[in-house]
């Protein structure tokens, strides 16, 4: 009577080895590209907010801010809540009457996203990113 021992051969782990590298391969770039999106609805938020309280600001003062703590935001440019972006307000005319531009630049582990920016006319750049 033979006995057979049981177990797995090296060419048998090492077949196992390269499919899971293979897998890993393909699916490290699609999670690396659903983290960014999911950061990036971060700053959309917050630009959406911000734009918000700059149309409130100007009800009251006829008039936009570059200066986020006017409208009421903590500070200026303002941080998102988890640092993946920085936000400023600037105005396409020197007197800020005439409407704003606010742009999300992206800082830290989201820094190769890119600028997000958003108007007073509802203009969303670049528009990949909404």
């Amino acid at each position: 009577m033979v006995v057979r021992e049981k177990g797995f051969t090296l060419i048998e782990l090492m077949i196992v080895v390269v499919i899971i590298g293979v897998l890993a391969a393909i699916a490290l770039p699609s999670y690396q590209e659903y983290v960014k999106k999911g950061r990036r609805t971060e700053a959309q938020t917050a630009l959406m907010k911000i734009a918000a309280l700059q149309e409130q600001y100007y009800m009251d003062n006829k008039t936009y801010s570059t200066t986020l703590t006017d409208v009421g935001m903590s500070a200026s440019p303002f941080i998102t809540e988890n640092g993946f972006y920085s936000i400023a307000a600037t105005c396409p005319s020197s007197n800020c009457v005439t409407g704003f531009t606010l742009t999300a630049t992206a800082q830290g582990a989201q820094a190769g996203d890119g600028d997000i920016a958003f108007n007073h006319l509802g203009v969303k750049t670049p528009s990949t990113h909404w």
